[in-house]
């Protein structure tokens, strides 16, 4: 491959530049320069600056023909159409089949963003004043290249959703009576809505990350870039959320009926019901947003017993966290991209998509749905111990848990909001203790007398001078602080209509005495909620993967410290919770460090009936309630996962036939060069699932695409175009595919065959098979 156009004096090989390829895919980190340095060093020449600039106008070549060459071979097979590989980018969620049983949510994604691949914005500086600079223009070079592939949203088609209708919706969010009931604490606990956060970095970065929204079983649908968002600063929260209000757009659009699982799936979808651009196709399309597993023990309990994926009916287990699991992998990309220009950025992450989607999940979707079968039969496993519990419990139908879950609602939701005439009255509590102790001080720094110093006394005159001008600005700032206290109380008592003043021992003083001890109570709590979500995030971050040596230090640092300031706020709660009447729940340090959820914190609120007797207030009742709601997903996720199944067998019978038929054609019209490159995916064999309870026989599917022929044009010349200068002839575009395909031998038929049949015997019972010999 030379790597000059008109008078090239290197050339790299074919072979080089293919290893560099599927050793990047594999290794994300592995750069250009040090594949280029282990070149130099398996030829024995010293590096050069050139060779890395070189190799990689070369490598861009090269990347360019096999998207060509792709390209070509898509037209021929007629998969050129628009959206083609997102209406078919998974078999199990997208092939549906005749005469399938019906779902209720028929397709499940999840999105989420990402800033690990983030793009330093190559800026000038300007010199302000003397050792003082800013960043001044772009010193970046233009490129308009456009990496290949349809994997990302155009920039212009994800800024609309931040510019139309921005103070509109801003206006119907604010309005709209029904979501300030169910106003929650969710969304001051995420770090992606809040404008410090995500405005920290628009001047160091041009793409501050990346958004991808991915199927169930980890297929990539879309993603679009993160970009500063420049003049529209002042609307951050609802720029922030046209990314995910973009990518929904696009797959309702394309791919119909689908629910969406995001970290804060409970404020986004409050912003798409009142979007005056996307809520009506949302109502059509019935779009429902979710809040995955981990996440949403994250929320507080009310919002989680809306969203949580265990009470929404049709969703089965399903965790909707198949994002954390990608950025894992996907994060070893930020080392060669974070220095990149845009396009090639986004070939790096385009290219690292489609080798993931094709040699990472299509492969692993067999063991992912059998890990789903197992999973979901050890659940259904434990009805048994479910019926004990109820018995034991004194539970007549499994219909009372329904019935204990709204009760709960009930009860969170008059926790959520304090009527105003409470509210109103405690603030009056509040300013009464207030005067009375200004009162107090007044009184006492009236009653300070002058010390007579008689002449000639050793003291010192100059402290003392200084003593007696404090006493006198404390005595003339004393009767402006009661001034002020006094008016304070006076406008209280004329909007509370309030005749006498209160004062300690009457009835109405100490009940509302009982209220603040009440709020005090609930403040201390949330304290210490927030402290241990800190925490159990940390601790998360601390151990995963790709967290390097610095970061476990700080993040170790930050836990020591944060184990302390938990200690002290047990002891804070410990003691308002004894004060209480009566006494509420103490904790202790044992208990706060292994609480499996974070909403078993919201049952400690103090509310204004008892719910001390009530079974779903209590250990036992909640375990079972629990049980209850996660056998029930579990039915659901058997019917899915049989659906699933042999969606994925149909779709593998049709695409082995879809591609033979066609590649005979293609070798008959005498279109070598377009001839399928390679042998499909094979299945693994395996075995039958004791309490598998679906079908693997391969049905029929409702697109029928892959079982007619593709009508081509015999006048248009398939082949790739060729660049400037010509590159070599076509088996070295494609120097090995080719040759595989063409030397494929009637073994290798016979192999295919045997696989397929091993395929179609797993339906049979083995069992019934062992028991015959």
């Amino acid at each position: 491959m030379p790597v000059s156009p008109f008078i090239p004096t290197t050339v790299i090989t074919i072979r080089a530049l293919e290893v560099y390829r599927v050793a990047r895919l594999r290794c994300p980190r592995l750069g250009i320069q040090a594949f280029v340095r282990t070149l130099c060093d398996i030829h024995g020449v010293a590096p050069r600056q050139w060779l890395a600039a070189q190799f990689s106008v070369a490598f861009d070549v090269y990347l360019a023909i096999r998207a060509v060459v792709d390209k070509c071979v898509q037209v021929a097979l007629g998969r050129n159409t628009p959206h083609w590989r997102l209406k078919n980018a998974c078999p199990c969620c997208l092939y549906k089949l005749k005469g399938e049983p019906f779902l209720k949510i028929p397709l499940m994604g999840t999105f989420d963003g990402n800033n690990s691949l983030s793009r330093f914005w190559l800026r000038e500086k300007v010199e302000l004043d003397k050792g003082v600079f800013t960043p001044g223009a772009s010193k970046e070079r233009v490129d308009d290249r456009v990496a290949p592939g349809d994997y990302y949203l155009m920039r212009d088609d994800v800024d609309k959703w931040g510019k139309e209708g921005v103070e509109d919706l801003m206006k119907s969010f604010a309005s709209n009576a029904e979501d300030d009931d169910e106003e929650d604490r969710c969304s001051e606990r995420w770090q992606n809505i809040k404008e410090d956060v995500t405005s920290r970095a628009y001047g160091m970065y041009d793409e501050t990350g990346f958004f991808p929204a991915l199927c169930r079983h980890g297929f990539v649908l879309k993603v679009v870039d993160m970009v500063k968002s420049g003049e529209l600063m002042p609307f951050i929260t609802f720029i922030g959320s046209k990314y995910p209000l973009a990518i929904t757009a696009h797959l309702l659009n394309i791919l119909g009926e689908i629910a969406i699982g995001y970290d804060i799936g409970c404020k986004f979808g409050k912003m798409v019901k009142v979007h005056p651009a996307l809520k009506e196709l949302a109502r059509d399309k019935s779009f429902r947003a979710l809040v995955g597993a981990f996440h949403g023990h994250g929320h507080n309990r009310l919002c989680g017993l809306d969203n949580l994926m265990k009470y929404v009916e049709g969703v089965g287990l399903e965790a909707l966290e198949t994002c954390e699991s990608f950025f894992s992998k996907s994060n070893a990309l930020a080392s060669t991209t974070r220095y990149a220009s845009q396009f090639h950025r986004q070939q790096a992450i385009g290219t690292y998509l489609k080798h993931a989607d094709a040699f990472e999940t299509y492969q692993g979707l067999t063991l992912v749905l059998c890990s789903k079968y197992w999973r979901t039969l050890e659940i259904k496993s434990t009805y048994t111990a479910l019926q004990l519990s109820m018995r034991d419990l004194g539970v007549q139908s499994h219909d009372e848990f329904e019935t204990w879950r709204t009760k709960e609602k009930v009860h969170l939701r008059s926790l959520s909001k304090e009527p105003e005439q409470e509210t109103l009255e405690m603030e009056y509590y509040q300013k009464l203790v207030n005067l009375m102790d200004t009162e107090g001080r007044v009184a006492a720094i009236l009653g300070v007398e002058w010390p007579f110093i008689p002449a000639g006394h050793d003291t010192d005159y100059a402290e003392a001078a200084k003593a007696t001008r404090r006493i006198e600005t404390q005595r003339r700032h004393a009767p402006e602080v009661q001034a002020k206290a006094v008016a304070a109380v006076h406008d209280l008592e004329d909007r509370l209509d309030i005749a006498v003043h209160w004062i300690p021992g009457d009835e109405k003083w100490e009940a509302v005495a009982v209220m603040v001890r009440r709020q005090h109570y609930q403040r201390a709590l949330d304290h210490l909620q927030g402290l241990i979500i800190s925490r159990m995030f940390e601790l998360a971050k601390c151990n995963m993967s790709g967290t390097g040596y610095k970061l476990r230090k700080h993040i170790a640092k930050a836990l020591q410290a944060r184990s302390k300031a938990v200690k002290n706020a047990i002891a804070k709660y410990n003691g308002i919770a004894e004060s209480m009447t009566p006494p509420k729940p103490t904790l202790n340090w044992n208990e706060v460090v292994e609480y499996a959820f974070l909403t078993d914190f919201d049952l400690l609120y103090e509310g204004r009936e008892d719910i001390c007797g009530e079974l779903w207030a209590q250990p036992a009742g909640r375990a079972a309630m629990d049980q209850h709601f996660k056998l029930l997903r579990a039915d659901e996720e058997i019917l899915r996962l049989n659906i699933e199944i042999r969606r994925l067998v149909t779709y593998m019978v049709d695409e082995e036939a879809f591609l033979r038929r066609e590649e005979e054609c293609l070798r008959a019209e005498g279109k070598e060069g377009l001839a399928i490159q390679g042998g499909l995916l094979r299945m693994e064999r395996g075995r039958k699932v004791p309490g598998f309870t679906g079908s693997i026989l391969p049905g029929v599917s409702i697109c029928r695409e892959r079982h007619t022929p593709v009508v081509r044009d015999s006048d248009t010349d398939m082949r790739a175009p060729s660049p400037s200068p010509p590159p070599e002839d076509d088996s070295a575009a494609a120097p090995a595919d080719d040759n595989d395909v063409d030397v494929e031998s009637d073994d290798e038929d016979g192999m295919m065959a045997e696989a397929f049949m091993n395929i179609v015997r797993i339906s049979r019972d083995d069992s019934a098979e062992a028991e015959g010999r």
